[in-house]
């Protein structure tokens, strides 16, 4: 098993108004990943998951697959892993 990380993500782009959160917090349960995801104010999706690499990486693939969403750029940042036991939206 490979160590948890957890990561901070900004994703730009078409990201809100599309099911960008709804898929997000589907799939994150279906992999087993923890945390959460919400909108920002100025049209950016914040999000904090935790789980392993690899598991992340196909969370971020799905994502950038579904028909309405539209992922420009993402501001990725690896921060301490926390005692997350669900995936959410905030």
């Amino acid at each position: 098993m490979s160590e948890k990380i957890r990561k901070h993500i900004i994703f730009y782009g078409r990201v809100q108004g599309v099911g960008f959160r709804y898929y997000s917090v589907y799939k994150s349960r279906q992999l087993g990943l923890t945390g959460w995801v919400r909108n920002l104010y100025d049209g950016t999706v914040e999000m904090e998951v935790q789980g392993e690499q690899q598991v992340i990486d196909q969370l971020i693939v799905f994502l950038q697959n579904q028909r309405f969403i539209m992922i420009e750029d993402m501001d990725i940042k690896k921060i301490p892993v926390v005692d997350d036991h669900d995936f959410y939206e905030r």
